[in-house]
């Protein structure tokens, strides 16, 4: 698993997992890290592509 395919899967799980629990802080937290992991997909994908 490379790390593009890594961060995909925790920011997959981060909001899977937001979309099961009631819990506002804990949802804003989950999608503010999956947000987080996305932005650095584009930064390494923009990197891989010069």
């Amino acid at each position: 698993m490379n790390t593009i395919q890594y961060l995909e899967d925790q920011a997959a799980r981060a909001e899977r997992l937001a979309k099961r629990i009631t819990d506002t802080l804990t949802i804003e937290k989950l999608l503010s890290f999956a947000g987080d992991r996305r932005r650095e997909i584009e930064v390494i994908a923009a990197r891989r592509r010069g």
